[in-house]
């Protein structure tokens, strides 16, 4: 092994292969230093200093700012070091809330498990964080401040990963705090509710706006007939969290939980991906003979939407009409409903499960609801069915698989794969080939759609034309995108895009998981698309009932929407 190549980690030769700090070659080294402001993802900051190590000369410095030398001898575990990390988590636990046992975070957090780690019982220092008021005006996220350890990872996630700016450090010195411009409620700033900040929250500083206690009360309350739609990706986020393998397909016993908790009738929002699929490839149609606004840009992800509300609205026009398939579907349910509430029932509530936070914003919305009523009455992300799960005493991995229920119990694996990165437009395109052989299908699969790259592109024949296809996921993609359609340097003719990177497989209210998770999971939805008896949307038998009987004439009121204002 050449010395050139090569530093030593406590004595042992590691070799150096493009890591770009030292954090990264300990940790190849097989062992997990411990971090709180360091994601590979984002810039180096170095604030926590838990990553510290000591050199032969005894000096200390941070492993995650010091780009790897050749020769260089670090030790991660000396006495020092351990008083040093020891004192730091002393110093934030001084100023963090302690009341771990009621914090939505308790079990998840990376303090708490930290300072289990290294045996912290005696706190040497008084407590000088007072409580203050948690911050609820989102419907996607909370805000508690006295739980915040100034590490910067929410910021750095908001500012570089989706570039929405929505909060940053406000002062200096023991003042300083993360906060939003002028310290107005995060509801009234540039926040588009992807929830990618509670993600990377490492305590529970910020996270879910929960809807767990209204979803119990409509279940518990006999007179209220509860239905339920849940979303592709949710099927594969539980993973580890519920006994499962990393992107396993846990639909049936999600199904069956549901089911067991008093749910009366629960759908696959695949159902309604179905529609949008059949919607949205008529409206790029339209738009491409008739010389409508282009590019189309897909209308699913929300925080998508309210991205280009806040940042963007020059490009209002460019987005598709069409609800997303959670709008689609709900709109349809509630109608149905309206006139076939089962006897004794008086009322009637639907809810989702989604893998989204910025889907509570989107039920929220006034252009979803009916004389005032929503047609999504609440949502609850993937994590809170989880609790509720626990809560009721299920074991989840023993639970005996179970169907959706009818009328809405068809669907097609061109609306599961909806999911992931990509999906939407490979659902579009095998709606607008004329061929739905098998070959043709996987054709399509492989033109380029496929990946969890931040963008892709390609283009598919239509005709006698081509069409110019956009994939994009993350907003910081996406703006670079937009930038690039404004400038005149790109031209597409349909744009897909996710706020989250990845897709909604990787969505805030997923169970946290590492970007190989993330491919697992968006591989458990494409093998879920390849055991489908129907691949396409149209050739959903349900389809053509809908259209032929519930929808006909009807298919712009429930299934459309605008948002320009």
């Amino acid at each position: 092994m050449a010395l050139e190549n090569v530093m030593y980690v406590d004595g042992a030769p590691v070799k150096i292969e493009g890591e770009k700090n030292v954090l990264e070659v300990i940790r190849k080294a097989g062992i997990k230093m411990p971090t709180f402001c360091y994601h590979s993802d984002l810039s180096i900051y170095g604030a926590c200093r838990m990553c510290m190590v000591e050199d032969e000369r005894g000096k200390l410095y941070a492993s995650c700012s010091t780009p790897p030398q050749a020769g260089l001898s670090v030790k991660t575990n000396t006495a020092r070091l351990r008083r040093y990390r020891k004192n730091i988590l002393e110093l934030l636990l001084a100023e963090h809330c302690r009341d771990c046992t009621i914090c939505v975070n308790n079990g998840n957090c990376k303090l708490q498990s930290t300072a289990l780690k290294f045996g912290i019982r005696n706190i040497h220092y008084d407590h000088t964080r007072e409580n203050e008021e948690s911050d609820f005006s989102s419907p996607s996220i909370v805000i508690d401040r006295s739980r915040c350890i100034l590490c910067g990872d929410c910021v750095r996630e908001c500012n570089e990963i989706q570039n929405v700016g929505a909060i940053d450090f406000i002062s200096r010195g023991s003042e300083a705090h993360v906060g939003t411009a002028f310290g107005v409620p995060i509801s009234e700033t540039m926040c588009v509710g992807c929830g990618q900040c509670s993600v990377a929250c490492p305590t529970g500083a910020i996270t879910i706006h929960e809807n767990i206690d209204e979803v119990w009360k409509a279940i518990d309350d006999p007179t209220v007939f509860v239905t339920c739609e849940i979303a592709p990706a949710v099927r594969v986020g539980l993973g580890r969290e519920m006994g499962l393998n990393p992107g396993e397909n846990a639909m049936s016993r999600i199904v069956s939980a549901l089911h067991r908790m008093g749910v009366d009738e629960v759908f696959d929002t695949s159902t309604g991906a179905d529609l949008t699929v059949i919607e949205e490839a008529n409206e790029l149609v339209e738009r491409i003979e008739n010389g409508g606004t282009l590019p189309m840009f897909t209308s699913c992800c929300p925080a998508w939407i309210q991205y280009v509300e806040k940042k963007y609205p020059e490009f209002l026009p460019n987005i598709s009409t069409c609800r997303s398939p959670m709008g689609m579907f709900a709109s349809v349910i509630k109608d149905y409903y309206r006139d076939n509430l089962p006897s004794g029932k008086t009322k009637h509530v639907h809810f989702a499960v989604m893998p989204c936070t910025a889907k509570k914003f989107e039920a929220a919305r006034d252009e979803f609801k009916v004389n005032g009523e929503p047609n999504t009455d609440y949502v609850i992300t993937t994590i809170e069915f989880i609790k509720m799960t626990r809560e009721c005493g299920l074991v989840f991995e023993e639970l005996e698989p179970d169907s959706v229920d009818m009328p809405f119990g068809e669907m097609s694996g061109a609306g599961v794969i909806f999911g992931v990165t990509g999906g939407v437009t490979e659902a579009v395109l095998r709606k607008l080939s004329k061929d739905n052989s098998r070959n043709t299908l996987e054709k399509i699969a492989y033109t380029g759609v496929r990946g969890m790259e931040g963008v892709k592109e390609t283009s598919v024949q239509y005709g006698d034309r081509e069409i110019k296809v956009a994939v994009a996921s993350g907003l910081a993609n996406a703006s670079k995108l937009l930038e690039a359609i404004k400038n005149g340097e790109k031209h597409y003719d349909i744009v897909e895009i996710m706020a989250c990177r990845g897709g909604c497989i990787a969505g805030a209210g997923q169970p946290f998981a590492t970007r190989d998770v993330h491919g697992n999971r968006g591989q458990g939805l494409y093998a879920a698309d390849k055991v489908s008896t129907v691949k396409r949307s149209q050739d959903n038998p349900l389809m053509k009932s809908l259209y032929e009987g519930f929808l006909k004439g009807r298919e712009h009121e429930l299934l459309h929407v605008s948002y320009m204002k």
